[in-house]
């Protein structure tokens, strides 16, 4: 029996990582609810994400990740229901993260393509998660890379990952994904959006959909008079144009088939680890600029950086004196422009 209300109380407690190792081990045994927590953390910056971050290590998981980009309205979401289907029909865990917009005056988003996914909504071998961009560019939401860590551990097979309705020039899924489908449709714009550097360019695989469209073909022609423009080195893997109707099914087995082809080629051609590497090492780095910009207190709304941003928008200081203030030391001079 405890001494003492004080002995009650801190019997009670459980330390983080103790929390973190259980919802961890129960996340890996198909608890969805404990997985949806962690996810959560993720998203909201606990204070127990170092816990959970730690207490997956062991776990390195070997799923493959597939990122499925493009315009708003070309069917992303419904490209990925019809990807899980099939790979639920091989019996694969699949789970899927879907980045919707934020709106910029609530923080709130619709999160609707988890409302075009809902044929899986019950099935126990698929996890749909919606995140919120939350303001982050690039067409992820800032907690992308550590969710995947997650949903790996917990042993998914595959893990696609649907972007924001995306610009030309948001590439970001690139770094994240083993595999880059970009999806177009008829009706997106002319021939020349196909010759403009962008998001075209980080193509693993092309997937036309709504190719039942009469102006259908007119996509697939433009894309390979793209393709021919480009050099290729030897061994090099060159993107493929898929041509399917998620609606109906049409053209997905192929694409399935050709996500195969490329994860064999990532394999054999050792480029699976050299982007992992780079994901981690990108991954490492934004924690690490995240964590000094905190210290530093170079937060947006802070009070030392909002102070010495008055002096330099009231002309008192320059921009580089700012931050050399701001983080205590003259790092800018080796890279700052050159006074001579």
């Amino acid at each position: 029996m405890p001494c003492c209300s004080g002995c009650r109380g801190r019997a009670k407690s459980v330390p983080a990582d103790s929390r973190a190792a259980a919802l961890v081990e129960a996340a890996r045994d198909g608890d969805a609810r404990s997985l949806a927590r962690l996810i959560s953390q993720v998203e909201n910056g606990s204070a127990e994400l170092r816990p959970v971050m730690a207490a997956i290590t062991p776990y390195p998981g070997h799923a493959r990740v597939v990122g499925l980009t493009g315009s708003p309205g070309v069917g992303k979401s419904t490209v990925t229901a019809a990807l899980v289907r099939a790979y639920r029909a091989l019996e694969l865990r699949v789970a899927v993260l879907a980045v919707d917009p934020t709106s910029p005056f609530t923080g709130g988003a619709l999160l609707g393509d988890r409302v075009r996914m809902q044929d899986h909504a019950i099935d126990r071998g698929v996890f749909i998660r919606s995140m919120a961009s939350r303001g982050h560019l690039g067409g992820l939401a800032v907690a992308a890379p550590q969710a995947l860590r997650i949903l790996d551990a917990a042993g998914f097979d595959v893990i696609c990952v649907e972007t924001v309705g995306v610009g030309q020039a948001e590439v970001e899924i690139a770094s994240l994904a083993d595999t880059t489908l970009v999806i177009t449709a008829p009706g997106m714009g002319d021939s020349i959006q196909a010759a403009k550097a962008g998001i075209l360019e980080i193509a693993d695989i092309f997937v036309v959909n709504k190719s039942d469209r009469p102006d259908a073909q007119d996509v697939v022609r433009d894309l390979r008079n793209m393709l021919a423009m480009a050099r290729y080195s030897e061994g090099a893997w060159k993107p493929p144009i898929v041509s399917a109707s998620a609606t109906t099914g049409e053209g997905i087995d192929e694409l399935a088939g050709r996500l195969d082809q490329h994860w064999e080629w990532l394999g054999e051609s050792g480029e699976r680890d050299r982007r992992r590497l780079a994901r981690a090492r990108e991954e490492v780095s934004a924690i690490a600029v995240a964590e000094m910009r905190r210290q530093i207190g170079g937060l947006p709304g802070q009070s030392r950086l909002d102070d010495l941003a008055r002096l330099v928008s009231g002309g008192k200081l320059d921009p580089y004196s700012a931050a050399d203030e701001l983080i205590g030391e003259s790092a800018f001079n080796s890279y700052g422009p050159s006074t001579s």
